[in-house]
């Protein structure tokens, strides 16, 4: 037996199993969980898989190499008044990241408050660490190559180094990029009341935020992975 409950319109709903199915063949929102959410967190889980299998694929080559595998200390290290100071570039680009998730936090934070000026300019600055970070990485990427570091070639060791470097920052570096033009139509968007339009519903500002944090999480990993082991 199928139960049923009147429905806004006067109309029978079926409750139970079918009702879940009658639901969605109406395109409704059937679990408390806007769309957008629910369709960046599916996207997150996916991203989550490529990343799991580049950082995997990574340890096998490194276990696997019969090559001496390069010190990341003397390949990353920076000279500063005649010394080589090991992983500062890494260290500096670390705490940028973990800084602008600090940022991005805070946007959400007031982005729910409604507060659109802090808002826009928590996340311009966040926007703008993504950037600085960006940069770095370029500044990182020519130097390396500069050193005769080649995805097919290592001056320092095992010749896979290369291909992995690039490979695995590069797609992460790609991702924050996006991120700091995603965060900037957002931004823009806030600044000029576009969500307040539309009802004043600061959503969006919490689902770029997913975002973000997923690739401040991931370059951990890499930072862990890459530069620490």
């Amino acid at each position: 037996m199928v139960e049923a409950v009147a429905g806004s319109e006067g109309q029978v709903e079926p409750t139970g199993k079918r009702g879940v199915e009658f639901d969605f063949s109406r395109d409704k929102q059937v679990f408390p969980v806007p769309w957008g959410k629910a369709m960046m967190w599916i996207f997150l889980l996916s991203d989550t898989f490529i990343f799991s299998c580049f950082l995997v694929s990574y340890m096998k080559v490194r276990i696997s190499t019969t090559d001496p595998w390069p010190n990341p200390s003397e390949v990353f290290g920076l000279t500063m008044f005649g010394q080589s100071v090991p992983l500062l570039l890494i260290a500096i680009m670390t705490f940028v990241l973990i800084t602008s998730s600090g940022t991005m936090a805070l946007a959400v934070n007031y982005g729910y408050r409604k507060d659109r000026k802090k808002t826009f300019w928590l996340m311009a600055a966040t926007a703008l660490l993504g950037a600085t970070f960006v940069g770095m990485q370029a500044f990182e990427w020519t130097k390396l190559i500069s050193e005769g570091v080649r995805p097919w070639e290592n001056p320092f060791g095992a010749a896979q180094f290369g291909s992995s470097f690039f490979m695995i920052t590069g797609f992460h570096g790609m991702h924050v990029s996006a991120g700091v033009i995603y965060l900037l139509v957002v931004a823009n968007r806030v600044r000029n009341g576009f969500y307040e339009r539309r009802g004043g519903n600061y959503e969006i500002v919490e689902i770029a935020g997913l975002y973000w944090h997923f690739v401040d999480l991931v370059w951990v990993f890499i930072f862990a992975f890459f530069y620490l082991w």
